[in-house]
């Protein structure tokens, strides 16, 4: 069987469905061929079944942080409950729903895997055979990422919990130990440790590495607080499963050894793109894709080939996943309509965000919220910065918890005065993220940002203490 269409999108999470959904709202046909659940791992196994075991933690530590609600709360948390929370929001693993939506939208659902034979043509295999579909106008890849399995003695040999197996985990075992420091391990160590686990985390360098140091100071100090045990610049050396109580043992490069009754490996993703079948058009996926302001994959003639978030190589983040999509979509329905749309910084046909102004949440209690460039990331981009911090040593903090605390940084382009990254740590600040993303993406000067006049009492009045820090 051969098909066509104007469009094919080879991986049905959220920037699949974006790229998909937004070129047949303008017109063009298009079809999404996913291998799994319609959704992807954001809606089943990651974003929101992890948010939904962080935030039941969360919620009661925010209530036991304000005299006269902390005197109300005095139970733990029903895992029961949040578990089963857990499941309405990864909609029981059933992508029925998902799958209605596209259909609802214009988009053909296809099930399978998909790899590329040729130009502008692909091939999806199931289980009952193969079918042959070629795009007339493009194929945008959308198949996300893959975890990274570090190279332990016996993790091979060893049953273990990937993020995936945490997310949807049916209990808490009392012992967790978890091998990696970033995000996804970080989230994860606190809300099974509020959950009833002892945690033990093992970062390979620092924890939330890349973050400001007083930012992931905060974190640290509550982790610990809560009994997670913290265990920087350490590594597993041989993992065993076994004995009578079939628990992990952990030995470390220390010579310390940890037992555990679950495993969870979280060191990293990298992106799925080596089963897809580009050597077929001229390209060694083994170095990963890169690809232009418009999404164009570099290295493949023509302007057929697309590429967005994990598997672009770009940001692993489903908001950033969604924008790159949208921008793609633009630029595919202009090029198919006959126009050769410039991705000029900040236009419509341009990722522009996903080089300078990327927002990020770690959603740990306390959070960090950030966006842009850090002053390494702009000193190597030849941008003369300042950096200015500040506790959150405001009223409307010190109302919305006691003994609130916090840390806020802007890093400002001295020669364009303006802001070009900006960090918030504290308990809620993700909430406080788009005020900064719209000032980075606006390149607001800052002598107007000094008449954003922040409401009194919030948390957002450090905005006004930064700006007098740095001299205004």
């Amino acid at each position: 069987m051969e098909s066509s269409i104007d469009v094919i999108v080879i991986g049905g999470g959220p920037a699949g469905e974006n790229a998909a959904g937004r070129v047949v709202a303008q017109g063009l046909s298009a079809i999404v061929v996913e291998s799994e659940l319609l959704g992807g791992e954001c809606s089943y196994w990651a974003c929101m079944p992890s948010k939904a075991l962080i935030r039941p933690g969360t919620a009661r530590r925010a209530a036991q942080a304000v005299a006269g609600a902390a005197e109300a709360v005095t139970g733990r948390l029903d895992v029961g409950a949040v578990l089963a929370r857990r499941d309405r929001f990864a909609a029981n693993w059933d992508d029925a729903g998902q799958v209605e939506w596209a259909e609802g939208a214009g988009i053909r659902v296809v099930r399978g895997k998909a790899r590329l034979t040729g130009e502008r043509t692909v091939v999806v295999e199931d289980e009952a055979g193969a079918a042959t579909w070629t795009a007339r106008h493009a194929v945008v890849i959308a198949s996300g990422s893959v975890p990274v399995v570090p190279p332990i003695d016996g993790l091979d040999s060893t049953r273990y919990w990937g993020t995936r197996e945490a997310t949807s985990a049916r209990e808490v075992p009392a012992r967790l130990a978890v091998i990696g420091g970033g995000v996804a391990g970080t989230e994860l160590a606190q809300a099974f440790g509020r959950l009833g686990s002892h945690v033990t985390l093992l970062a390979r360098s620092t924890l939330l590495s890349g973050l400001p140091e007083p930012a992931v100071a905060l974190v640290a100090e509550a982790l610990e607080a809560e009994g997670v045990d913290v265990r920087t610049f350490t590594s597993p050396r041989r993992v065993r499963r076994g004995g009578d109580r079939d628990v992990v043992r952990i030995e470390l490069d220390d010579g310390g050894i940890i037992e555990a009754e679950e495993l969870l490996v979280s060191t990293g993703r990298r992106p799925a793109v080596t089963e897809l079948g580009l050597d077929s058009v001229g390209f060694d996926a083994s170095t990963g894709l890169s690809v232009g302001a418009d999404g164009v994959v570099d290295g493949v003639d023509g302007q057929w080939l697309y590429a967005v978030s994990d598997a672009a190589g770009n940001a692993p983040l489903t908001h950033q996943g969604k924008y790159e999509a949208r921008i793609v979509a633009d630029v595919i329905v202009a090029r198919a309509a006959g126009h050769d749309p410039e991705p000029a910084g900040w236009s419509r046909f341009a990722a522009t965000a996903s080089q300078r102004a990327v927002p990020q949440v770690v959603f740990t209690d306390p959070e960090i919220a950030q966006i842009g460039l850090t002053p390494d990331q702009a000193a190597e981009r030849g941008i003369r910065t300042r950096e200015v911090t500040h506790d959150m040593a405001v009223a409307g903090a010190a109302l919305h918890a006691d003994r609130y605390r916090g840390w806020a940084g802007l890093v400002v382009d001295e020669d364009a005065r303006v802001i070009v990254g900006a960090t918030f740590a504290g308990p809620d600040v993700s909430e406080m993220l788009h005020a900064a993303t719209i000032a980075v993406v606006g390149e607001v000067p800052l002598e107007r940002l000094w008449h954003a006049v922040p409401a009194y009492p919030t948390i957002s009045e450090v905005w006004l203490r930064l700006l007098e820090e740095y001299g205004l």
